[in-house]
């Protein structure tokens, strides 16, 4: 091995460490061109309604999102956090009351099955106190307070929630400067074609994102009413988690429903039943139905592929890995198809069919 190909070897290695290195930082990066991505999408519209320029069009944008942020939080935050607090008090009650549950059922098989005290050593397990704040209960509301703990360390949080909107805003106020930024790092040969894979890329970020926004909105609403017409208690916490979780496949639909599962359990065991089927009704709606309708242009992601995308990216990336696994898993499938599959393999499949 020659010299300067060693060096390139090692400039190489060095690089990949540097990233890896620098990999929140890249993701937060990431972060921030999704939400300038949505922007840009906003700003195209109102550009095309109005008739105005980009910044003109921009600072509508801006004031328009932070208008109805403030309208929301006047009046939709108060509410929903009253209601969450109210939720977290109830689980423990509700965690007890199926505990209790749990080994009456348990003791009626043991004593149809085995006799009364050929289970005994599997009831300890379980806990002795049969009272709603048992051993079960306790460890419940402790770890729910543990985390609540962890999410309040917002120091660090709030400073990353604003490098992602300054940056953002950058973007969104000259994304082709950016885009062009981006294209100067290919060979000069591809550049021309990088940079339609770039807009392929925008274009798939921009189709989901809205499907997805249409898809939590039906998600919550339809929760609301169900959980209404049920007479579930804190519908206005458990229909905006099941709108705020729909954003998270696989996982999310499967939290959002223990919540009123919890409070629904503390009325009647029915009504649990009952919510539970009402979640997984909506859950079908929403992937048989909104979905297909309001993402007919999206990247299609095989649920498989999705459930993988989430655990990779989660390992690698921790917690914002798995709220952004999504659109990385769009991005990468455009890059794969159209870039590997498209410019590489094909024309190789070509070339080996010729010779």
């Amino acid at each position: 091995m020659r010299f300067g190909q060693a060096f390139g070897l090692i400039a190489t290695a060095a690089a990949l460490w540097l990233l890896w290195s620098l990999r929140e930082v890249l993701l937060l990066v990431f972060a921030a061109i999704v939400v300038a991505m949505a922007l840009c999408t906003l700003v195209a519209l109102v550009r095309e309604r109005l008739r105005c320029g980009r910044p003109l069009a921009l600072l509508l944008t801006v004031v328009g999102l932070a208008v109805l942020l403030v309208v929301v939080g006047a009046t939709v935050v108060p509410p929903f956090l009253d209601q969450f607090a109210q939720l977290l008090r109830k689980l423990p009650a509700a965690a007890a009351l199926l505990q209790s549950s749990l080994r009456q059922a348990l003791d009626q098989v043991s004593q149809m099955l085995y006799g009364q005290q050929a289970l005994q050593w599997l009831q300890q397990g379980w806990g002795s106190s049969s009272e709603p704040n048992g051993a079960l209960a306790a460890g419940l509301g402790g770890g729910l307070l543990r985390l609540l703990g962890l999410a309040g360390g917002l120091g660090s949080g709030l400073i990353q929630l604003l490098f992602v909107l300054v940056v953002s805003l950058m973007i969104t106020a000259q994304p082709h400067a950016y885009r062009e930024v981006a294209v100067l790092l290919v060979p000069s040969f591809y550049r021309r074609r990088f940079r339609t894979v770039l807009l392929l890329c925008g274009e798939a970020l921009s189709s989901w994102m809205g499907g997805l926004l249409i898809s939590s909105l039906c998600v919550a609403v339809l929760a609301g009413i169900g959980l209404s017409l049920l007479g579930v208690k804190l519908v206005v916490a458990n229909a905006l988690l099941a709108g705020l979780l729909n954003i998270i496949p696989n996982i999310g639909p499967t939290l959002s429903t223990v919540f009123p599962m919890a409070v629904a359990l503390l009325d009647s065991p029915w009504k649990a039943l009952a919510v539970l089927v009402l979640y997984l009704v909506v859950q079908h709606l929403e992937s048989y139905v909104i979905t297909p309708s309001v993402m007919h242009h999206q990247v299609n992601l095989l649920p498989g592929l999705t459930l993988i995308a989430q655990f990779v990216f989660t390992v690698l990336f921790g917690p914002l890995g798995l709220f952004l696994a999504l659109p990385l898993a769009v991005c990468l499938q455009v890059l794969l198809r159209e870039v590997l599959i498209h410019d590489v393999l094909d024309p190789w499949k070509q070339r080996r069919l010729a010779a």
